[in-house]
Formats: C-alpha cells, structure tokens, sequence
C-alpha cells in the first residue's frame, strides 16, 4: 500500500476560508481537541464555520451556545495561541535503536515489519553517512 501524504499549506486554507489563525483555532476548540475530545455537541465542521464568520471569535460565540468543557476554552485557546516552548536542548545524532522502535511500530502500532526495517535500514545509512562526512573542527585535530 502506498501511502500519499496530504500537504496543507495554512496560508492558502485560511484564505480559502477567508478566517485568520486564530478564528481556526477557536474552531478547533468548538469541534474538539486534546482537551475537550467530543467538541461542543451539535456543532460540527460547517456549524463552526458559519459561528465564527457570524460572531467573529470563540468570545464571542461561548455566550450564545450551551456548552459544557473540561477546561476553560479560553486557557485552551491561549495555549494554542502561546505554546510553552523549551529551548534549553541539544540535538544529538546517534543510531536508531532498532529493537525499541520496531516493538514500538510493528508491536504496538501494526505496521509492516518489512516497511519498518526497510526505513530503518535507510536511517542507518543515513547516520553513517552523516557520522564520515562530519566535518573536524580545529580542536579535534590536537586532541
């Protein structure tokens, strides 16, 4: 089977829809995120759609529907809006742990072992590859 991802550019979708990031996003919450996983009921795509292009915002919109959420809609909002991001990292190139990740992909997930070794295979080779091309730097040379 093969498989075709589906490339959606924010900028075109949102021009489509003729909505901003953030009117996306209070539709997001209207039909259902991580934090209130069923929407609101009775609101799906096109009814969120028609809210915000009639009341503009979430804001404006929660006074005039019944709904009950987990969360306060508006702490999700703000966290969509403000992610918390963690900058204190360090990106290390190593070799795939191929055991974990097939018991991860094949076990747990049930993809194609042959699919899963195959990448993993290219992975491998890849790391290589980056591992002799690696540039020394000047301290490497004296040590």
């Amino acid at each position: 089977m093969e498989i075709k991802p589906e490339i959606i550019d924010l900028k075109i979708v949102l021009e489509k829809l003729q909505i901003t990031r953030e009117q996306l996003i209070d539709i997001a919450i209207l039909l259902g995120t991580d934090y209130n996983p069923d929407g609101v009921k009775g609101i799906g795509a096109k009814t969120a759609l028609k809210l915000i292009r009639t009341y503009g915002s979430l804001e404006r919109i929660l006074p005039n529907i019944k709904a009950q959420f987990p969360v306060d809609p508006l702490d999700i909002k703000k966290y969509f809006l403000n992610p918390p991001v963690n900058t204190n990292y360090k990106l290390e190139w190593r070799e795939p742990d191929s055991e974990k990740v097939v018991s991860i992909l094949v076990s747990k997930y049930d993809f194609s072992e042959k699919r899963v070794l195959n990448a993993l295979e290219r992975l491998k080779k890849a790391y290589r590859e980056h591992i002799k091309s690696r540039q020394l730097g000047l301290d490497q040379w004296f040590t």
